[in-house]
């Protein structure tokens, strides 16, 4: 009889290439599914939990400002478009779009720190070894 061999990090690694949290564009990419997680989570599904607890914890670390954070949940967690956003908060579309950037650097630079410490994340979206 054959073995079957079960790939125990299957999972990580497709979460890493989907989402290199390393930079602001995968950082985009998760708050961009961030209704998935949350209905993940109603199912059941512990890795959503981690990645939501995770999410947040890294929002709180990222020194962000309160425009930022605004901005982050209003079109990402209240699911408003950036013109929305921008009507609620009294500023232009364009403004909406700088603050998002730059709390998406900020908030990468946390999943970057944590890659290198070991805390479960990879650079550049790959799982080295």
């Amino acid at each position: 009889m054959g073995s079957v061999k079960i790939d125990l990090h299957r999972k990580d690694r497709e979460f890493n290439a989907a989402y290199a949290l390393d930079d602001a564009e995968g950082v985009k990419l998760l708050l961009a599914d961030y209704q998935k997680f949350v209905s993940r989570k109603r199912c059941g599904d512990y890795a959503a939990v981690e990645v939501l607890i995770d999410i947040h914890k890294a929002i709180d670390l990222a020194g962000l400002t309160d425009r930022q954070r605004q901005a982050i949940e209003l079109v990402y967690f209240g699911e408003l478009t950036q013109t929305e956003a921008g009507e609620r908060m009294y500023i232009s579309r364009e403004a909406v779009k700088l603050y998002l950037l730059k709390a998406t650097e900020k908030i990468a630079d946390i999943y970057y720190y944590w890659a290198g410490h070991g805390e479960g994340y990879t650079t550049g979206g790959r799982i080295d070894g």
